[in-house]
């Protein structure tokens, strides 16, 4: 067996073992992991390199600091963007080696401390010749005659590359960091979505539908943008990269903080990846903008829904402390607030009901947390999260209610505390907007006090 070791200290900026596009059965390489642990240790060990040119694709074995444990993977980039990871769903956390196997009988493998397998591809006795990364990023297995056994392209994570094609039912997912709550892309016969999930709740913030109700069998990225397609193999819509653009698209991609997604070229002259199409074009659509119980402003600034309690006074976090759910925690109320809705759709919905109904039904079910009133269309959403709620404008005839422990009022009750929530949300717009005026006045002045010493200064040459 042919085999490498590395010892992990040598990798902090990556290790090239060779630049094949391919490595055959009986391979190994492996990666020595450090008994202490630093986050900013990182290891990473490339095998393969497509051999095209820059961006290209490249292989790596690598090892990653992650909340105290190393991390063992099995990695493919585009330059310097992670496009595919065996480890996306679930960590292999190894404690003194990362080693990465193709067995004489084709399985590829990653193992840990005492040969403990953590990942494998399954694909022992299948005739499996060779590992190899194609041009278009996709890894692959093959046997003798070329014929593909296993490839990264059937397990998507965040990433979905130029030629991939996706069908119904698949999605992209990514993972916020410090959050119980992911972000998917999902591919559905009537429409594509992009949904935030916590927990057993699951609601879209962006949706696109082809025209005249046409069924969607799966999508594919070209050049130019998304493609969609039936049954039949016929575009039926394309979402497109907006602006002008020369360069083919590379990837796209549902990013783990915000939670949109873009499609994306590589710029020769900047040497990096530029934007071509963001679903999400403001910060206040994004569903995690700012953090529960946080209202994202007109100015695209956060600001708490800060309750006042009984118990404990102002809340140290958005939340108030309360959190954890209202489920046998006494009789809860709503708080209403006018002027604010939620990015969040596919909420559970009823019609033709009154505010009162709306505000009883969301009292009534434990687990609901806030519900969302429209007057003109009669029509009620209850949520289970207070998540992507945003400022609008007034006249919309929107009301957000959040449900919030007895005794929230204190003693001034219910229309103060309301009064309360929204001139916090004023008073921050106020004084983004007072800080702009303030800075222009002061380069104004600045300016007229530079042109005035310029003036003083030509005439005393003059003279």
């Amino acid at each position: 067996m042919k085999v490498h070791r590395l010892i992990f200290l040598l990798l902090l900026f990556g290790y090239q073992v060779c630049c094949k596009t391919y490595v055959h059965i009986d391979y190994s390489l492996t990666v020595e992991v450090p008994s202490e642990y630093s986050v900013e240790l990182l290891g990473r060990a490339f095998l393969m390199e497509t051999n095209q040119m820059e961006p290209s694709f490249r292989v790596a074995v690598s090892v990653e600091p992650i909340i105290g444990r190393y991390s063992c993977s099995l990695q493919v980039f585009l330059g310097d963007v992670k496009v595919w990871n065996s480890g996306h769903y679930s960590h292999f956390y190894t404690s003194d080696k990362c080693a990465l196997e193709l067995t004489k009988d084709g399985d590829l493998r990653l193992k840990g401390s005492n040969d403990r397998v953590g990942w494998r591809t399954g694909t022992s006795g299948q005739g499996v010749e060779r590992l190899e990364i194609l041009k278009t990023g996709n890894l692959v297995l093959v046997d003798a005659l070329n014929r593909i056994k296993w490839q990264s392209f059937n397990f998507p994570t965040d990433v979905m590359l130029w030629g991939q094609r996706l069908n119904v039912a698949t999605r992209l997912t990514s993972f916020p960091t410090n959050s119980t709550a992911f972000y998917s892309f999902e591919i559905q016969h009537s429409k594509i979505a992009l949904y935030l999930s916590s927990g057993k709740w699951n609601y879209s913030y962006w949706e696109f539908q082809p025209t005249k109700s046409r069924n969607i069998t799966f999508i594919e990225l070209g050049s130019k943008g998304l493609e969609i397609f039936n049954d039949k193999y016929k575009k039926i819509a394309q979402i497109s990269s907006f602006g002008t653009q020369f360069q083919p698209l590379r990837f796209l991609a549902l990013g783990n903080k915000t939670g949109n997604m873009g499609l994306y070229f590589y710029s020769p002259e900047k040497r990096s990846f530029e934007a071509a199409f963001q679903a999400l074009n403001t910060t206040c659509d994004l569903p995690l903008a700012c953090r529960p119980y946080g209202i994202c402003t007109l100015s695209n600034a956060c600001s708490c829904i800060r309750l006042l309690t009984a118990k404990k006074g102002a809340g140290s976090d958005c939340n108030g402390g309360f959190s954890e759910g209202f489920c046998d925690k006494g009789q809860p109320e709503m708080l209403e607030l006018s002027g604010v809705s939620s990015v969040l759709r596919t909420a559970p919905k009823r019609v033709n009901v009154s505010k009162q109904t709306c505000e009883n039904l969301c009292l009534q079910d434990c687990k609901c947390a806030a519900a969302l009133y429209s007057t003109s269309l009669r029509e009620c959403f209850t949520y289970g999260l207070v998540s992507g709620v945003k400022q609008v404008e007034r006249g919309t005839g929107l009301t957000f209610m959040v449900k919030v422990p007895n005794g929230t009022q204190v003693s001034h009750g219910k229309s103060n505390v309301k009064k309360w929530v929204l001139v916090m949300v004023g008073v921050i717009d106020g004084l983004i907007i007072l800080l702009v005026i303030g800075g222009l006045g002061y380069c104004l002045v600045q300016r007229r006090r530079r042109r005035r010493r310029n003036m003083l200064a030509s005439d005393n040459n003059n003279t």
